[in-house]
């Protein structure tokens, strides 16, 4: 595994700090990381490409956005943010703090416990579910997805996320590469990779933790001319359980101004 280039940190979901990516990724072997916090491009890395003690760290973001059906995700990378996504991702991050704030109110009026948590950009349900588990709650992380938090559940409160058209055309102006994630994570895969047309890449390379078929992705990145990219998911501080060789980077890097240097 050469790059790992699907990665959150503490300014998402994630428990991995941007100064402990080098060693983290020398561990597991990797040579490029790319941070990818949902919704937020991380205000620690200075720049789409740098080099952090030996380690070639990509600025990046995973951008959920809504196509009218469904919602899916979309990696940017080698961010150069304009004014414009700037400002939708803002946006989003407020639109973040105010749910989770609206969550919080819901879980301690179900549940009678006071939970103890910060409300800052980056927030998500996994923050509340941690928060759930760390409280005097009768229910684990697992638990408050299932009885809480999850989509069904009482205590959840949807997002306003941006529209695709928005989301590509932004995403398309501030990066140097962009890819749908995970494609096999949606109810209709196919429709999801039916985005691809209007992408760069798709993520051809994942652990869902299941066996799938990726006959379909292989199928879309022929038609499509697509980088196929990839990456672990990180949340935690375990890299490189997936991602892509040196070939396969190589190809993401010429994509990617200061990528190849």
């Amino acid at each position: 595994m050469f790059a790992d280039l699907h990665v959150h940190t503490t300014a998402s979901d994630g428990r991995l700090t941007v100064p402990e990516i080098p060693a983290r990724a020398r561990e597991a072997g990797v040579s490029v990381v790319a941070v990818t916090d949902h919704d937020r491009v991380h205000p620690a890395l200075d720049a789409p490409v740098e080099v952090r003690d030996g380690v070639r760290v990509v600025r990046g973001v995973e951008l959920r956005v809504d196509t009218g059906e469904r919602r899916v995700d979309l990696l940017g990378y080698g961010v150069d943010p304009t004014e414009a996504l700037t400002a939708e991702l803002e946006r989003v991050q407020r639109d973040r703090v105010e749910r989770a704030r609206e969550m919080v109110d819901l879980v301690e009026t179900e549940t009678g416990v006071t939970l103890d948590l910060t409300l800052e950009p980056g927030v998500g349900r996994p923050h509340v579910a941690r928060a759930v588990a760390e409280s005097a709650a009768p229910h684990d992380y697992g638990e408050a997805f299932r009885q809480l938090i999850g989509s069904d559940r009482p205590c959840y409160v949807p997002r306003d996320v941006t529209d695709v058209e928005t989301g590509v055309a932004l995403l398309r102006e501030s990066c140097g590469l962009v890819s749908l994630a995970h494609p096999f994570r949606y109810d209709d895969p196919e429709a999801a990779l039916a985005l691809c047309a209007d992408l760069d890449g798709v993520e051809r390379f994942y652990e869902y933790g299941r066996q799938v078929d990726t006959a379909p992705v292989s199928r879309a990145v022929e038609r499509h001319d697509l980088v196929p990219t990839g990456g672990s998911d990180a949340h935690d501080h375990t890299l490189g359980v997936a991602g892509l060789d040196r070939a396969e980077w190589d190809r993401v890097a010429s994509r990617l101004p200061g990528a190849e240097s």
